[in-house]
């Protein structure tokens, strides 16, 4: 995936059923335009999206 740099899943140590992806890119751009618009994406989006509760929230940090 263009862009794509790595990524990083943590648990919480208070809450069990709490985590955190950090995923790191190039750019914005290659996260919210190439992998959000990707079929990469559509397939994340099948596998993944039902076991938000809620959906998570996704920020953008340098």
């Amino acid at each position: 995936m263009k862009g794509y740099i790595s990524h990083d899943l943590k648990k919480c140590v208070e809450q069990d059923d709490k985590y955190i992806l950090l995923v790191h890119w190039e750019t914005i751009e290659d996260h919210e335009i190439g992998f959000r618009k990707s079929q990469e994406y559509q397939e994340w989006k099948t596998l993944l999206h039902s076991f938000y509760e809620p959906f998570p929230t996704v920020e953008h940090y340098r």
